[in-house]
């Protein structure tokens, strides 16, 4: 084989092995939280009747806030199971913003406190949610929890989650996750896969070890206190895990609660959920480019083990950008070996991807056979494809203003 071919080898090689040590990290952490996930489960919590009861002693006061715009089709059922869980001098707040349905009748309507807010110049769930914050002032609670207007909360959620972020004086984050509608195509049912792998496979792989985790978005608890330190007015289109960077940066890095379930509902339309999708991608990467070096840093800079964990989480990328940056890595390596280089970047590749893949395979088997089928399994080499534009989105034109997903029937 001639000199320019064995060098261009070498350099393809050279290429690949950056990639695998950029990627290494977010490999491990993956493998590390999937595989105590499989193997572990959730962990026991004793008798459920004696559970039960000491869920009603010493509630701490609590209100819910819930930002809410144009949400006239669902809020009702998310409302009765907030309704169904208020305890004395606890308040549910609903959060009508910028709306122009019926959303602020109905939830006065089913028993909820609510607020108006118009500002068509500051948009987005943070800015609701400051508004919020602003309203509970005169009379602080002790917890104030958050939940969307389009989530189902389970029995039990509300006084799980305020109880344990009073005992530890940080923010909780329940199990929240997604469903896909009846009718839905093997895309959506992917996504529902994809979304248990991110929000509760990864984050009780973290619990088992004591470390922190993301905030998700909806089912979260915090003390009033800690609130304090942070701003929530932000129009960031993920504000759920910008929050959590800035609390882990104040000290109060979140915990997950298992045992806590929201649950929302992908929506059915193809163009609601590819907004929604492109929304939650590119936040992700903005979040993991921008925030997750400054949280390593002061976690090193301050010994914070839990800033840190934080950090190493954040910087693990969306699942199937995280296997298309593997399957490239792997390209590039057997190219370079056919070329006569190093086969150790292509035996690296190798090992990677089929750590992640056990990884997934786990989460599979122990959390998500009931949501995907096997022979879904087959297809998720098309959904990964399917992403691409997204990505490449991420680079030419990214989304940077917070965009609400369409309901159902919209």
């Amino acid at each position: 084989m001639s000199a320019s071919f064995l060098l261009l080898g070498e350099l393809l090689a050279g290429l690949s092995a950056l990639l695998l040590a950029a990627l290494a990290l977010p490999v491990v952490v993956f493998c590390v939280q999937t595989l105590l996930a499989g193997v572990l489960g959730v962990p026991r919590r004793g008798d459920d009747r004696a559970d039960r009861s000491r869920l009603q002693d010493a509630r701490p006061s609590m209100a819910v806030i819930v930002p809410a715009h144009n949400e006239a089709s669902g809020i009702a059922a998310t409302l009765a199971d907030l309704l169904a869980q208020r305890g004395p001098g606890d308040r549910i707040l609903v959060v009508a913003d910028n709306c122009t349905d019926a959303t602020a009748q109905i939830a006065r309507e089913a028993g909820a406190e609510v607020t108006e807010r118009f500002d068509a110049l500051r948009r987005g769930k943070g800015y609701a949610l400051d508004h919020g914050l602003g309203h509970l002032a005169p009379a602080p609670p002790e917890v104030v929890l958050i939940v969307d207007a389009d989530c189902r909360v389970a029995e039990g959620a509300l006084q799980r989650l305020a109880r344990r972020a009073t005992a530890e004086q940080r923010p909780i984050q329940a199990s929240y996750l997604m469903r896909a509608p009846a009718g839905a195509g093997v895309g959506l049912r992917i996504a529902t896969f994809a979304m248990v792998v991110k929000n509760r496979v990864r984050p009780l792989g973290s619990a088992w070890l004591g470390l922190p985790c993301q905030l998700t978005g909806s089912g979260m608890a915090f003390p009033w206190a800690v609130l304090q330190r942070v701003s929530l007015a932000s129009g960031h289109i993920v504000e759920d895990m910008q929050l959590g960077t800035e609390l882990a940066l104040a000290g109060a890095a979140p915990r997950f609660e298992p045992d806590a379930q929201v649950m929302g509902e992908f929506p059915l339309s193809s163009a609601g959920a590819a907004t929604q999708r492109t929304r939650w991608e590119h936040g992700h990467l903005q979040v993991l480019l921008g925030q997750a070096p400054r949280l390593l840093a002061r976690g090193v800079r301050r010994a914070d083990l839990a800033a840190m964990a934080l950090a190493a989480d954040l910087l693990v990328p969306p699942l199937a950008l995280l296997v298309m940056a593997l399957c490239a890595a792997l390209g590039l390596s057997g190219l370079a070996a056919a070329l006569g280089a190093s086969t150790v970047p292509l035996a690296s590749a190798l090992a990677a991807l089929a750590a992640v893949g056990a990884g997934v395979g786990l989460a599979w088997w122990r959390f998500g056979r009931h949501t995907l089928a096997l022979a879904d399994l087959l297809r998720v080499p098309f959904y990964m494809a399917g992403k691409l534009p997204v990505y490449l989105g991420f680079v030419v034109a990214r989304q940077s203003e917070w965009v609400r997903t369409r309901r159902r029937g919209e």
